[in-house]
């Protein structure tokens, strides 16, 4: 998990060069791979998804970050717009351990990008309807439009979030929207906790080599290529070697062993957010099946 950027850039895609490569300004793929489906072209009432060819519509850039224009598996197309990014990209500073914020007010917006990864409009947001970096590392953005709002201002349409675990050795596609880059690889296994420096994740995506992440693709959307779904969102990669440090996640199995893999990228799941949001696109945390974090009296604000 990198700090999240500063909201710039001025600095060019120089502030990003690293280990992991450059960042580049347009639209890119990172690894040699044929382009696969990396967005499902559903109308918000629509349960399914049919797989297109790869594009950047849905995704987000933050000031920060990245992200995407979500929906639910059944979300309907008067429901207010959400869009997904990382805990740790919220405007007002990382959750800490066991904190999770909800119904707190936003002004955030969000540039929304075309198939091409250009400009097709600028979503606002009026509350952070869900955020924590416990168990997972989501935050959730109410906006001020409907999906029909926006398709019709925009002509995009929403991601789907997928009701289902992500699958081992899937093809999986990560979708920046703040570099307008897409890393290929695919789903090489769970890592029953991921922790990283005061923070614990559980049953984190592991990807295979070829998605090297680098700073700014936090939040991006994971996408399964074989259902055009989302299945993870992005967050972290262990840069260094480090154990268990800010920017050095380690794996913890059951009975307590640390695995350190120096290079390697991680998500987390999304499978289980449907549960926790009810008719209207509201916000349920007693919902049957929500296994989001909790506030508690000491940690909510």
């Amino acid at each position: 998990m990198r700090k999240p950027l500063l909201a710039t850039l001025a600095l060019g895609a120089a502030v990003l060069t690293s280990a992991t490569g450059t960042a580049a300004a347009a639209p890119n793929r990172v690894s040699g791979a044929t382009p696969t489906a990396v967005t499902a072209a559903v109308h918000p009432d629509s349960a399914s998804a049919s797989v297109t060819a790869s594009s950047f519509a849905g995704t987000v850039a933050l000031s920060n970050c990245s992200g995407s224009l979500i929906r639910m598996p059944n979300s309907q197309a008067t429901d207010p717009g959400l869009v997904m990014t990382n805990g740790h990209c919220l405007e007002t500073g990382l959750p800490s351990a066991g904190q999770v914020i909800t119904n707190q007010s936003s002004t955030r917006s969000f540039t929304l990008l075309n198939a091409s990864a250009g400009t097709a409009g600028t979503l606002k947001a009026n509350k952070v309807v869900y955020a924590t970096m416990t168990d997972t590392d989501v935050t959730l953005y109410q906006l001020t439009k409907t999906y029909a709002q926006i398709q019709q201002s925009t002509g995009i349409a929403p991601l789907t979030l997928s009701a289902t675990h992500p699958v081992q050795g899937h093809a999986i596609d990560v979708v920046s929207g703040y570099w307008k880059r897409v890393y290929s690889c695919s789903v090489d296994g769970f890592a029953y906790r991921l922790k990283e420096d005061q923070w614990t994740w559980k049953d984190a995506v592991r990807y295979t080599p070829e998605c090297q992440i680098i700073g700014g693709t936090s939040g991006s959307p994971v996408i399964d290529t074989t259902t055009g779904q989302v299945t993870a969102i992005n967050n972290t990669i262990n840069e260094s070697g480090g154990s268990c440090t800010l920017d050095n996640p380690c794996e913890v199995n059951e009975q307590g062993a640390v695995t350190i893999r120096r290079g390697t990228g991680y998500a987390q799941e999304t499978y289980g957010i449907p549960a926790c949001f009810t008719t209207g696109n509201k916000l349920n945390l007693s919902a049957t099946g929500c296994t989001l974090a909790k506030p508690t009296a000491a940690a909510a604000r």
